[in-house]
């Protein structure tokens, strides 16, 4: 069974981006983006990849992104329909239209449902990108976090997981620091 892994950067005060989506002030330093590029380089958007001379390298962790319509918005802006064109991607939203673009699926109908075909598939790991609702919607189905806890209070924002009160317990399976203040913490679903 494929695991699924929600990766997400968050403020002290738990949200992921402010009240109009910024992310800009989440402080990136040479040698946080040194980490990102080697560790998690699947996950790396395409043009990234290609920056560093990576978008070749054989994906070792994931092979799926899982992202909600708000998040696959910003690339659409830009006219990129497949920002990970090194993974299968699958979009959640109710208004997408085909999104023209043979590696990227949108999916109208119930998230759990699909989350789970996915998961009964073979392959590598399956990667949440966001957002805050999709998380919400697909908590029972987390099996990792991985969070980048940037040493930034938003105040106001959009949180992590938009869910219901609903306790959820993850186990601590490990925690790094960085020059830029940012802890990385990775965490696997307690049974």
């Amino acid at each position: 069974m494929r695991e699924l892994t929600y990766y997400i950067g968050v403020t002290l005060d738990g949200f992921i981006a402010g009240p109009e989506d910024e992310v800009d002030f989440y402080p990136v330093t040479e040698e946080f983006a040194e980490f990102l590029g080697a560790e998690l380089a699947d996950i790396q958007p395409a043009f990234v990849r290609a920056g560093r001379g990576g978008i070749d390298e054989r994906l070792t962790r994931f092979d799926t992104v899982l992202m909600g319509r708000r998040t696959y918005e910003p690339a659409l802006q830009q006219g990129v329909r497949d920002p990970y064109a090194q993974l299968r991607t699958v979009v959640f939203s109710r208004t997408l239209g085909d999104p023209g673009a043979e590696n990227v699926e949108a999916v109208r109908t119930d998230p759990v449902a699909r989350v789970r075909e996915l998961k009964a598939e073979d392959g590598l790991g399956i990667y949440l990108a966001g957002g805050s609702e999709l998380a919400g919607a697909l908590l029972d189905e987390i099996d990792r976090l991985i969070v980048k806890k940037y040493p930034v209070i938003a105040g106001s924002g959009i949180p992590m997981v938009n869910h219901g009160f609903a306790p959820t317990m993850f186990h601590l399976d490990r925690a790094r620091t960085f020059d830029n203040g940012c802890v990385v913490l990775e965490y696997s679903r307690t049974p």
